[in-house]
């Protein structure tokens, strides 16, 4: 029996059925393999969304259905004007609408949407609802629907560290401050909400912040491979896990979780926006369906008692920007895994490392590529060396394996009796050509990972045609390439004796390449460089053998 053969054809028969996997959850079907984010069975929390929805004055709902904003509404202590204000730094421009003090739009500075548009990155974007809210449960008391007063400021650095928005509401003797702080050169923007209680009565109010987006694909996302959006939830006792957006929708989401430390997040490929309260405060953690199409993940902070004429403050943190590994590892714990290196992260994260440090000498990121391909090659240069002598082994008594095939091919039994002493007689551990790529399969499944995952290659130019290692070839000359390094590895293997087989390894170089037209062209790169280090290995291999 040729068990290498029989090896191959389950590797090409499982990368087909995790490229269909993984179009089958692209359009949002459930998976064959994977199991959910989420394994808890329960109805999702009723988060803030919801409550605030309730606790809103009537003015506010007044303005969310319409009505002039600035109409007077009993319990409003008196009419507000709405507007937008714009905050810019040199990193980001933030708009916060003074209806509920919501930031509703984020954009990027430092980010483009492609290597030839002029357009940033929109993080917080209106046409996907995507915002970043926050207010009071627990009473009549201000909310993300409330109409708010800016005071006077700066609205840009000018020259200055930071800048400070300030934002008031009252109702009912209870006044809401909001105050967000931009810091130059950071994407954490400070939020703090101060409650003064006017009432003349103890209140009990609960702060929260919260996440909200709908299910919509990112624009230009490949339908080749799948990465994750929607929320992701961490805290020490629990760790980090991801829920999907389905999860929320069927009611499969977890419980409200209780904590005293952990952040809230809303994930997508390369970008992501998560909410820090400050550290050691309880808080509970949730996920909601707050309008159809429409989720949230939030946290609620409780307050305590705050007695008439007193004050109370929660001080929070929400990171908004680029999935960068030295950026997230400093906003908070565990915060880096929001950058999706899939389950073999514990391999990825290193390899990662060195691509920096590398990167650091090198300064592009299309040779840091190459040069990473060599140091993996040259450490697994002993394996992969044994691999190719079993099968230039393996190549010469490929006429003696056939002759055994035509002998015996009526007893299958006599037949791999004879393979087995062929083997020994010739010295040839029949599992030396699979058992080396076995080994290498985690560091190179870790290495597709990183640089699908890693923003550092979005729009990031190698040399000539190449400006964007994030994005596909656009004159596929890397996948041809690709094609052609394959066809000739198939060349220097051993002919499967099986016809049928053959014809399929021949095909295998043209049905690859057609996957990795639409593949980024980093990972492309990658395999050309793997491929063709592994032709000149290989050949000296068979030569040396030959000789």
């Amino acid at each position: 029996m040729d068990i290498r053969r029989t090896f191959l054809w389950v590797v090409f028969a499982m990368s087909v059925i995790l490229l269909w996997d993984n179009w089958m959850r692209y359009n949002g079907k459930p998976s064959m393999f994977f199991p959910t984010s989420t394994q808890q069975q329960a109805k999702p929390a009723a988060g803030a969304g919801s409550d605030a929805k309730s606790d809103a004055p009537q003015a506010a709902q007044a303005a969310a259905a319409g009505t002039p904003a600035n109409a007077t509404t009993p319990g409003a202590e008196a009419p507000v004007k709405t507007e937008r204000i714009t905050i810019a730094t040199d990193l980001l421009k933030a708009t916060v609408d003074t209806l509920g003090g919501n930031l509703v739009r984020l954009e990027l500075l430092q980010h483009k949407e492609g290597n030839e548009s002029d357009k940033n990155v929109l993080l917080f974007d209106e046409s996907r609802q995507y915002f970043a809210q926050t207010g009071l449960i627990g009473g009549p008391f201000p909310n993300h629907k409330t109409p708010f007063s800016a005071l006077p400021g700066a609205r840009s650095l000018d020259g200055g560290n930071q800048v400070q928005l300030v934002l008031e509401a009252q109702q009912n003797g209870v006044k809401l401050v909001k105050t967000f702080t931009f810091t130059r050169g950071s994407y954490v923007i400070d939020v703090k909400q101060q409650v003064v209680n006017n009432s003349g009565a103890p209140i009990t109010p609960t702060a929260y912040l919260q996440l909200t987006r709908d299910n919509s694909k990112l624009p230009g996302e490949s339908k080749f491979y799948s990465t994750f959006t929607g929320p992701a939830v961490y805290t020490d006792a629990e760790k980090f896990h991801k829920i999907s957006f389905d999860d929320i929708e069927k009611g499969k989401a977890p419980k409200a979780t209780s904590s005293n430390d952990g952040w809230v997040s809303m994930v997508q490929h390369y970008f992501v926006s998560a909410f820090l309260p400050q550290d050691k405060a309880p808080r509970e953690i949730y996920t909601d369906k707050v309008a159809p199409n429409l989720y949230a993940v939030g946290t609620k902070v409780p307050m305590g008692t705050v007695a008439p004429g007193a004050t109370a403050s929660v001080d929070a943190q929400l990171y908004a920007g680029p999935q960068e590994s030295a950026r997230l590892e400093k906003f908070a714990p565990g915060f880096d895994l929001v950058k999706d290196y899939g389950w073999l992260t514990v391999i990825a994260k290193p390899i990662f490392w060195l691509m920096t440090q590398i990167h650091k000498v090198i300064g592009n990121w299309g040779w840091t590529i190459i040069a990473l391909t060599v140091l993996i090659k040259l450490v697994f240069f002993p394996l992969t060396a044994a691999s190719y002598r079993s099968m230039a082994k393996m190549k010469t008594v490929t006429p003696k394996m056939q002759a055994i095939r035509e002998r015996h091919k009526g007893d299958p039994q006599k037949m791999n009796q004879a393979m087995m002493e062929l083997y020994k007689t010739e010295k040839i551990n029949p599992l030396g050509g699979c058992l080396p790529i076995l080994i290498q399969m985690p560091v190179f499944i870790a290495l597709y990972w990183v640089l699908l995952a890693s923003i550092e290659m979005r729009n990031a130019p190698w040399i000539g045609w190449i400006h964007d290692l994030a994005s596909p070839d656009p004159f596929y000359i890397l996948p041809v390439v690709m094609a052609a390094s394959m066809f000739l590895q198939t060349k220097l293997n051993p002919t499967p004796p099986d016809p049928m087989q053959a014809k399929m390894m021949m095909w295998m170089p043209i049905i690859f390449s057609v996957m990795f037209f639409f593949f980024p062209a980093g990972l492309v790169l990658y395999w050309v460089v793997n491929n063709i280090l592994s032709i000149g290995q290989q050949w000296f291999i068979n030569k040396k053998l030959k000789a």
